[in-house]
Parts: structure tokens; sequence; C-alpha cells
């Protein structure tokens, strides 16, 4: 951004150099012309165009150097509003699958429960009692290994997002 704002200010004094130029130009024509300072005074137009020409050659690079760092910051800038959005794209597709471990295992706590409570009764055998204590206690498991392979995921993609701006 101060590279634009050191253009912009060269830019803008290269102007203010031609208009008094310019300025100088108009006077001398308004007044009448001596035969002896005639020499002169083309040699001050020509070289004041000389120094037009090499301005206007100036603003025209420093335009064009505008032109292309604002190009490059809008490609930056779209890229990463474009990473942004694929984050947050995968931060909800997990957030979802969370959920959905969450729902499962809820339910397989109600049927542990539920198990149980038929083991206290005496209506249910232990085997099955704790072949659903494992079920939950895998589906647990599960649900860790994909938290983490989830977090893993998010960590490797802002990792060069985050280099990038330090």
């Amino acid at each position: 951004m101060s590279d634009m704002a050191e253009l912009e200010r060269r830019i803008n004094a290269a102007l203010e150099r031609i208009d008094r130029g310019i300025d100088a130009l108009a006077r001398p024509a308004a007044a009448p012309a001596q035969p002896a300072g005639e020499d002169a005074r083309e040699a001050e137009i020509a070289r004041l165009q000389e120094a037009l020409e090499s301005e206007r050659a100036s603003n025209a690079q420093l335009t064009e150097r505008v032109r292309a760092l604002r190009e490059k910051h809008e490609a930056a800038i779209a890229a990463l509003e474009r990473s942004v959005a694929r984050l947050t794209a995968q931060l909800d597709a997990v957030g979802a699958e969370l959920q959905n471990q969450k729902r499962i295992n809820a339910g397989l706590i109600q049927t542990n429960r539920e198990l149980s409570e038929a083991m206290k009764a005496g209506l249910a055998e232990p085997q099955l009692v704790n072949r659903a204590m494992m079920t939950e206690l895998e589906a647990l498991r599960a649900a860790r290994r994909a938290e983490m392979a989830e977090m893993e995921e998010i960590l490797s993609e802002l990792k060069p997002l985050i280099e990038e701006v330090a």
C-alpha cells in the first residue's frame, strides 16, 4: 500500500509541474514579443516541452505500475477468499460430521442404559451388555480419530496461510 501511495504522490507532483510549465508558456505569449528575447523564449518552450514529455512518460510508467500492483493485490485477495471459502466449507462438513457422531453416541449411550436396566431385571444376557459397551467404546474412539484427522487437515490448510501473512 505504501508503494501505491508513493506512486500517487509522484503522479500528483508531476501533474503540478506540468501545470506550472503550461502556465509559464501562456504568460510569455500574452506579452509582446521582443526580438532579442525570442531565442531565449523558444529555448524555454523547448525545455518545457521536453520536461512535459518526460513527465508524461514518467506518468505513464507510474500509472502502469499502479495498475500492475492493483491487479496483483486483487489476485491475491481473490485467492485468499477462495481459500477461506474452501476452509469454511470443510469446517461446516466437520461440524456436521461431529453432530452426527454426537447423535450416534447419544443413541448408543441410551441403548447401553436400557441393556443395563434389562440386565438388572434379569432379562438380558451379560454378553449382550458387554458387546454393547464395546460398540459404544469403539464408536467413541472412532469419533475421536475422526476429530483428530479433521483438526490435522484444518491445521495443514491454515499453516501456509498464516505463514503468508507473517
